[in-house]
C-alpha cells in the first residue's frame, strides 16, 4: 500500500510540475490591426486636432509608442492594402490605384495605350487583383498557428482574390468585395445584405463582430485584421453625432466639418470597444496592437459626397502637410501610428525621429511573435521594432511610386523618394519637350513642401533621383512613358480638369 502512495505521490509530482512548468511558457502575443480607411495625420486629438474627439485612440496612444513620423506605402488604398499584406513596394505588387473591385482582372500593371493628346504621358494602368501567389501576412501567421481573420474592409480583389483565399480562416463581411466605398453607413448594409436591423451603423456592427471573434478565440493566439470601413465616403453619420459637431464646429480651425467629425467618433467608439474586450477577457497584457491608415486624409469631395447642409465644407484638413490623398505629398501618404506590446513597448512614449513605412508592418509583426519568414520570401520592409521601442534606429529610404493621373488632386504621374529630411518628387515627361521635372523638400525646415529647392540645389536633385532610378529597376517597376500625341500648343495641365484616367 505504501508503495502504491509513494507511486501516486510521485506521479502528482511529476504531473503538477509540468503543468507548472508549461505555465511558465508565455504562449505567443495576440495580434490586433486596427487600419482606419482615409483617416489624416492629423485626425485625432493626440495629434492636435482641435475639433475631432476621439477619447479611445488617444487611450490607446498612451498605452504604447506614438509615432509621428510614420508613412503609408501609397497614397490610395488598394496599392497600400497590397502592401501591407505582402511587405512589397506597389512597384512589385502592380496595385497602384484603388481599383480592386471592378469586374475587370488585371494581375499585372501596364501602360495606357493612348492617351488624349493634352497628356503629356501615357500613364501606369494599375493590377486589379492581388496575385495569390504571394505568401501574405493572413498566410504566414495562419501557418504559424495562428487562427486568422480579417473583419472589415479588403479592397484587394473578388473571389478567389478574398482574404479567405489569402490566408483568413474568417472573412467579415465577405461579400464579394466592397468596393472602394462601403455605399451605405446604414442599414440595409450595400456591402453586408441580409445582416443588421433597422438603425444599425456599418462601424458599429463590423466593431460588435471584433468582440464576438475575440470573446471566441480568445483561447488561441489570434491575428485579427480589423480593416475599418470609416472614415470612407460616402460621408454620412449617426444624426445625434452630426448635431453636436454641428454646435462645436469654429469655422477659422480648418477641420470643422460635422459629418466627417461624426463618424471618426464612430470609428474612435469601435476602437474602445475592442479595447474593452481585451481587458474584459485578460488579454490585453498579451496582445499587440497596431493602428494606423491605409493613407492620408480627404480634401476634396464636399461639393459632391457631403450632404446638406453641410455641403461645401472641407472634409479635412492636413495641414501643416500639404496635399491629402491621391498626392504624393506627405498630406497623402503620412498617417497616424499606434503601437502597442505590454511589457516590450514604452506606455505614453513618443517617436518624432524614426521614419517608418506600411511595407515594414508585416516584418515587424513576425519578428515580434516570433515567426520565421518562409525561405525564399523576401521583402521590401523592414523589421522597425526598434524604432517602436524608441531604441536608435535609421531608416533606408522610403518610396511612393504613383505612375497616374488622378483628376481631383491634380495629380500627374509620379515617382518620389524620402531619405532623412530630403524629399524629391519625379514628374515623368512633365515638360513639353519630354523631360522630367522634380520637386526637391527639406522636411525638416518644410514640413508642408512649400519651397522647391530643386533649381538651388542640382546636386541633392541627382543624388536621390539616382535612388529613385535604383529603385525602379530593382523592383521591376512598369514606368509610364511619353505621349507620342502630345500636342503642347494645348499648353493644359491637370489644373484644368481636362484628364481623368483613374477614378479613386
Amino acid at each position: 500500500m505504501n508503495k502504491i502512495k509513494l507511486v501516486l505521490v510521485c506521479f502528482l509530482i511529476i504531473y503538477f510540475s509540468s503543468v507548472f512548468a508549461q505555465s511558465k511558457v508565455k504562449r505567443k502575443p495576440n495580434v490586433i490591426f486596427i487600419l482606419a480607411d482615409d483617416l489624416g495625420w492629423r485626425d485625432v486629438t493626440y495629434m492636435g486636432s482641435k475639433y475631432y474627439q476621439t477619447s479611445n485612440i488617444d487611450a490607446l496612444a498612451k498605452e504604447g509608442v506614438v509615432l509621428t513620423n510614420a508613412y503609408a506605402a501609397a497614397p490610395l488604398c488598394s496599392a497600400s492594402r497590397a502592401s501591407i499584406m505582402t511587405g512589397l513596394y506597389p512597384a512589385k505588387t502592380g496595385i497602384l490605384d484603388a481599383g480592386c473591385h471592378v469586374k475587370d482582372v488585371r494581375l499585372y500593371a501596364s501602360v495606357r495605350e493612348s492617351e488624349s493628346p493634352k497628356a503629356k504621358v501615357l500613364p501606369v494602368v494599375s493590377a486589379t487583383r492581388l496575385k495569390l501567389d504571394y505568401y501574405t501576412l493572413g498566410k504566414a501567421f495562419r501557418d504559424a498557428g495562428y487562427f486568422t481573420a480579417h473583419i472589415g474592409k479588403w479592397h484587394l480583389g473578388w473571389p478567389p482574390y478574398d482574404a479567405l483565399h489569402q490566408g483568413f480562416e474568417i472573412d467579415i463581411p465577405h461579400t464579394g468585395e466592397s468596393g472602394p466605398t462601403p455605399n451605405g453607413w446604414f442599414y440595409p448594409f450595400p456591402v453586408w445584405p441580409g445582416h443588421g436591423k433597422p438603425g444599425d451603423n456599418l462601424e458599429d456592427d463590423m466593431a460588435e463582430q471584433a468582440v464576438k471573434f475575440i470573446k471566441s478565440h480568445k483561447d488561441k493566439p489570434f491575428l485579427l485584421d480589423y480593416w475599418a470601413f470609416s472614415v470612407h465616403a460616402p460621408w454620412n453619420a449617426k444624426q445625434s453625432l452630426i448635431d453636436k459637431y454641428a454646435k462645436l464646429a469654429d469655422p477659422n480651425d480648418p477641420q470643422h466639418n460635422p459629418v466627417y467629425a461624426a463618424m471618426i467618433e464612430t470609428l474612435d467608439d469601435a476602437v474602445g470597444r475592442i479595447m474593452k474586450t481585451l481587458k474584459e477577457e485578460g488579454l490585453a497584457d498579451n496582445t499587440i496592437i497596431i493602428f494606423t491608415s491605409d493613407n492620408g486624409g480627404v480634401t476634396w469631395g464636399e461639393k459632391t459626397y457631403i450632404p446638406d447642409p453641410y455641403k461645401g465644407i472641407p472634409i479635412t484638413s492636413n495641414a501643416p502637410l500639404r496635399g491629402g490623398k491621391a498626392t504624393t505629398y506627405n498630406g497623402g501618404v503620412r498617417v497616424p501610428f499606434i503601437a502597442v506590446w505590454p511589457g516590450h513597448i514604452k506606455p505614453g512614449s513618443v517617436n518624432d525621429s524614426s521614419i517608418i513605412d506600411g511595407v515594414d508592418i508585416y516584418p515587424t509583426l513576425m519578428n515580434m511573435c516570433g515567426i520565421q519568414p518562409k525561405q525564399g520570401i523576401d521583402y521590401d520592409g523592414v523589421n522597425v521594432l526598434p524604432a517602436l521601442e524608441n531604441k536608435p534606429f535609421k531608416h533606408g529610404p522610403i518610396f511612393i511610386h504613383f505612375p497616374l493621373y488622378i483628376k481631383l488632386t491634380h495629380q500627374i504621374p509620379a515617382t518620389a523618394v524620402i531619405d532623412g529630411n530630403w524629399k524629391l518628387i519625379r514628374y515623368y515627361y512633365d515638360s513639353n519637350d519630354h523631360a522630367d521635372k522634380f520637386a526637391l523638400y527639406n522636411l525638416k525646415d518644410d514640413i508642408g513642401e512649400k519651397t522647391n529647392l530643386a533649381s538651388k540645389m542640382p546636386d541633392k536633385v541627382k543624388q536621390l533621383n539616382k535612388l529613385i532610378t535604383g529603385f525602379l529597376n530593382n523592383s521591376g517597376a512598369v514606368l509610364p512613358r511619353p505621349n507620342p500625341k502630345y500636342n503642347s500648343s494645348f499648353n493644359v495641365r491637370l489644373k484644368n480638369n481636362e484628364i481623368n484616367e483613374n477614378k479613386h
